[in-house]
This record gives C-alpha cells, sequence and structure tokens, in this order.
C-alpha cells in the first residue's frame, strides 16, 4: 500500500512525534535524555529550524518546530542518524532505533499552536511522571519559565504573555492534536502496580526480591500490557531500567 503524503504545512511549524520502534525505549537513563537534547542543538545550527517545544518521553518524542532552510524530513533523518549512532555505540546494539516514519501534522495559526504547545507540556502529566509541569526535567516548560534552554520562547510568550502562559499551559482541558496511540490507553504508575498486583498476585515492588527466571518471566509479562515502557517498570519495582531494556529488546 503507498504511503499518504506527508502534510504540508503552510507556515513551516509542525508537530511530530519520533517514536521507538516496537515501542522500544530510545531514552534508558539522563544521559540519553542529555544527549538528544545536544544533538538537537547541533541539528538546529546545521538546519536553521526553530524550536518551539518539546517533550522526550521515554520511548517517544514530541516536537514542536519551525523548518527553515531544511525541510521537516530532511531535519529528522540528520537528527535520528546522529542520535542512533551514538546510542548504538553506547548500549553495544545494530539496526534501527525509530519507528521508520515519524509521525506530523501541520500546526497552521496562533490558536492551535499554542494548543499543541500546552498538549506536549503536559504529557508527562497525564502519564503520570510528575504532579507539577515545571517537576518534569525533560520538557521545553522550563525553557519558557526560566527564560533558558534550547527553546525558542519568544514566539509563543509573544502570543500571551508569561502569566497567561503559565495560567493556560497548565488549563484541565480535553485537547485534540495529533498524539501516539499508546499515549490514548497508558497507564499512571499507580494503575500499573495496581494491575501487576491484580493480574500476576504480587506487589510490584517485590518482584526484585524473587528468584532471577521469576524476575525475568514477571518482567516480560508485564510489558506486554498495554507498551508499558521500561522507564515507568523500573519506577514502580525498583529494578534497573537497563536490565528491563534489555529483556524488552529481545
Amino acid at each position: 500500500m503507498p504511503r499518504i503524503a506527508r502534510e504540508k504545512s503552510g507556515t513551516g511549524v509542525y508537530h511530530v512525534i519520533i517514536r521507538g520502534i516496537n515501542r522500544q525505549s530510545i531514552f534508558i537513563d539522563d544521559e540519553d535524555n542529555e544527549k538528544f537534547l545536544d544533538t538537537l542543538v547541533i541539528c538546529k545550527k546545521i538546519s536553521g529550524f526553530k524550536i518551539f517545544g518539546y517533550c522526550l518521553m521515554g520511548n517517544h518524542v514530541h516536537l514542536l518546530i519551525k523548518e527553515e532552510k531544511e525541510k521537516v524530513g530532511q531535519i529528522f533523518r540528520r537528527i535520528g542518524a546522529r542520535y542512533v549512532y551514538w546510542y548504538n555505540w553506547k548500549y553495544r546494539r545494530s539496526g534501527h532505533l525509530f519507528q521508520d516514519r515519524f509521525k506530523s501534522e501541520a500546526v497552521e495559526d496562533d490558536k492551535y499552536f499554542i494548543t499543541v504547545l500546552r498538549y506536549i507540556h503536559q504529557n508527562p502529566r497525564k502519564a503520570g511522571l510528575c504532579k507539577k509541569l515545571e517537576d518534569y526535567q525533560w520538557s521545553s516548560y522550563c525553557d519558557y519559565t526560566g527564560g533558558r534552554g534550547i527553546t525558542d520562547i519568544s514566539f509563543a510568550l509573544d502570543l500571551i504573555g508569561l502569566d497567561s502562559f503559565k495560567s493556560f499551559m497548565n488549563e484541565t482541558n480535553n485537547d485534540k492534536v495529533l498524539e501516539m496511540e499508546d499515549e490514548k490507553k497508558r497507564l499512571t504508575d499507580q494503575e500499573l502496580s495496581e494491575r501487576i498486583v491484580k493480574e500476576f498476585n504480587i506487589k510490584a515492588i517485590m518482584i526484585q526480591s524473587e528468584p532471577k527466571d521469576r524476575i525475568k518471566g514477571l518482567l516480560e509479562k508485564i510489558l506486554e500490557i498495554e507498551g508499558v515502557p521500561a522507564r515507568q517498570l523500573s519506577r514502580v519495582t525498583g529494578i534497573s531500567a537497563n536490565i528491563i531494556w534489555k529483556i524488552a529488546s529481545k
């Protein structure tokens, strides 16, 4: 079946989602997150794009960017090539890391622009990774509130101002934007812990005390639950995300 042509943006602004192949984690530890942000900075200088928002989410990334010198497809080929080369070297792996084709949508007006930005910033909270937007380290929210970072913050702040920005970003909403399939059904940490007790008759934090073979078997089964990411499973079990990632990638 031929691919559907990617929607072109008249403004050059796109909301882009990059995901790990087979829902694989693309950020195992803080160094990986930092490396990806460094890669964005390097590629931004080469490609000339603007970053209006980002959020790194374990097995996928949200970006709100504006293409300038290079088209969006070339931008993400450049980003992918640099980051995947480093990631494969670090984890002694080979082959693809990102799903073959990134998802994107055109952002054509200011109202939708600020709505998408809110959706990106609220992603970690909706996924149960934080209670306050400012507590999540790997999004552009703190670039806006702190006035520093890799994000081009002036466009959004010129639209609504800093005080209104903070209020709008934190509003409860039913925004409908491009999203990952698994974002629609992702469990919070508490929901995952409760489900583990219900389905496997063991508290999540007690799994690490089980024999090695049973630990491996339990982790394999839990990872099959609606695409549970390795980082989340690490949080609720206390088992290293690196160990869980190795099991998930086999």
